[in-house]
């Protein structure tokens, strides 16, 4: 970029520790854990809280990566930064076109979550409907520039966290209801001998999806106060924080509704919530989770639409299209139009396959993380003079193979699509590298 495009001015380092751990937490959506519980109490076939753990020990150990890299490279970009420092150019390219995975295919399965919580309280309205206004008014909305879900950000972290405790409460008052105080401690949710533990292992591969986001906080670096210090303790806060929020939450609605057997495994937590707390809570909690979705997509469509622009104005995508902004509305109208069309592919697919899609770019993110401390240590760079064997091996190459083995229990369509998808970005990195001949363009990230 030129120096008439770039703001020289500097950013206020005012967030504390426990400032950026809250912004983190927002951004994963706590009220996610009832988005897909059903899908998730299916795969694991009724051991929603075991897959949470093992996601959140795949998670906790890529975190430590995380903070490790964050504090040698204290700029965004986060995989794709620290892929292309540490291992090369042309892998980071690709670890960023798998990052690009999940921003842009995330919104679609926020949208269809909702849209699948809306048809089960309104069932004469299809869910295609629900899907596409869902999609048409958030594109409006981001096309004309207004960032809703951004300044709601802390409010809807608090209406999300008070909408999981009255769920919990009534959880535990329905429990003891019917089966007295004993019944509040059961192994049933963790583990059932009647069913193969690789049901949980596949259930953790899509309960992943729940935590994605728990890196976004590198975002922050340059208004972090002490980011070296901060920024790797609140990364593993975050994920810890998150995965206890969502185990609990799981255990007590696996005991409400023993097994993974709904009539809509898409909204089953609609059905619990009918369960406990009768048709006036079922209202609030359908309003609460599809106002968080409606959020939260709104903020997914931004993010990608910022992160297409950012990869156009490098010349890393086509510039006359990517790069492009609105003079009337100064959005990437395009990049937002594009990122709804392609949440019209949910028509097509169902919660589950659309979020384990998601996922596999998402380990392939997390495994490379890990792989570039790995490779650090291994060159004996003098950036990881003060790291031990523990963090900067042992530990990174256990969460390398704990994410790899995640995203081999994937949905199978959600693998092929996965590897298309991979096939795709090697075939464009021969085009623009004139068959590996060059090295790949690099996205400049204003914190750089």
């Amino acid at each position: 970029m030129t120096d008439d495009t770039v703001d020289k001015g500097t950013l206020s380092r005012s967030l504390g520790l426990w400032a950026v751990v809250l912004f983190g937490l927002a951004y994963m959506t706590p009220m996610i854990v009832y988005g897909t519980f059903g899908i998730l109490a299916e795969a694991s076939q009724g051991m929603v809280p075991t897959s949470y753990i093992l996601a959140l020990c795949a998670v906790l150990l890529t975190a430590v990566s995380y903070g490790k890299m964050a504090y040698i490279f204290p700029v965004a970009g986060s995989a794709y930064t620290y892929a292309r420092k540490c291992i090369g150019s042309n892998t980071g390219f690709l670890v960023g076109w798998a990052v690009l995975l999940d921003y842009f295919f995330l919104p679609m399965v926020i949208w269809l979550i909702g849209a699948a919580y809306l048809n089960e309280a309104f069932p004469t309205i299809p869910t295609q409907v629900w899907l596409i206004g869902f999609i048409v008014i958030t594109t409006a909305i981001n096309i004309i520039g207004i960032q809703f879900a951004s300044k709601i950000n802390f409010i809807m972290m608090l209406i999300q966290s008070i909408m999981v405790v009255i769920f919990i409460a009534l959880c535990i008052h329905y429990i003891v209801g019917a089966q007295g105080p004993g019944g509040l401690l059961s192994v049933e949710p963790f583990f059932n001998a009647d069913i193969p533990f690789s049901f949980a292992f596949a259930g953790a591969a899509i309960a992943a999806y729940s935590f994605l986001g728990f890196d976004a906080v590198t975002t922050l670096t340059e208004e972090t106060i002490d980011p070296k210090r901060n920024m790797p303790k609140a990364i593993f806060l975050i994920a810890l924080i998150g995965g206890a929020v969502f185990v609990i939450a799981a255990y007590f609605a696996q005991l409400v509704h023993p097994g993974g057997t709904f009539t809509n495994v898409d909204a089953a937590a609609f059905q619990i919530a009918t369960k406990i707390g009768g048709d006036v809570f079922s209202g609030i909690f359908l309003l609460g989770l599809v106002v968080a979705q409606f959020a939260s997509g709104l903020a997914a469509q931004t993010s990608v639409g910022r992160l297409l622009f950012a990869m156009g104005r490098d010349g890393v995508l086509p510039t006359g299209l990517f790069g492009y902004v609105s003079p009337k509305f100064n959005t990437p109208v395009y990049n937002l139009a594009l990122a709804g069309l392609v949440g019209m592919v949910a028509l097509y697919l169902d919660v589950a396959t659309s979020a384990s899609f998601i996922n596999f770019g998402a380990f392939l993110a997390f495994t490379f993380v890990n792989l570039s401390v790995v490779s650090l240590f291994l060159k004996k760079s003098q950036l990881m003079a003060s790291t031990g064997l523990l963090t900067g091996l042992i530990i990174p190459v256990i969460g390398a193979l704990f994410n790899l083995y995640l995203l081999t229990s994937l949905d199978s369509k959600a693998i092929v699509l996965g590897c298309i998808w991979l096939g795709l970005g090697i075939a464009y990195l021969a085009w623009i590298t004139k068959g590996f001949s060059q090295k790949a363009p690099e996205l400049i990230f204003a914190e750089d």
